[in-house]
């Protein structure tokens, strides 16, 4: 399974930002993919999942209302949109997929990894 993630930058507080992750090498649709996020000095922390073949999706509290994921499985792509970004909300984010339906929210659970994307937001 390959991931690769893009769409990041620089952008003002308040303002709105989506990533997308395109997807290759599944081996079937039974698969979690997440969205993650790693700021300097931190650990890695989870940020959204969806199921890939249910509609099933959650986003952590410290972003619900502000970032929403989606995904569109024909173009094998996964998409965060984070709207009224804060400073806090800068860091790498990484797209990740785990097989099985089991939900999991933390990075040691997932097998395959995108690079990362860099977003930063200016106060």
């Amino acid at each position: 399974v390959q991931l690769q993630a893009f769409g990041g930058g620089l952008v003002q507080a308040g303002g709105s930002l989506r990533l997308s992750c395109t997807i290759s090498g599944l081996s079937s649709n039974n698969y979690q993919m997440a969205w993650f996020r790693q700021a300097p000095g931190k650990e890695r922390e989870f940020v959204a999942r969806i199921e890939w073949s249910g509609g099933s999706a959650n986003v952590a509290d410290s972003v619900k209302g502000r970032f929403t994921i989606s995904k569109d499985t024909a173009k094998s792509t996964m998409y965060l949109q984070m709207n009224s970004l804060e400073s806090e909300d800068t860091a790498v984010y990484y797209c990740a997929a785990r097989y099985g339906s089991i939900t999991r929210a933390y990075p040691g659970d997932y097998s395959y990894w995108g690079q990362g994307t860099q977003v930063t937001v200016s106060s």
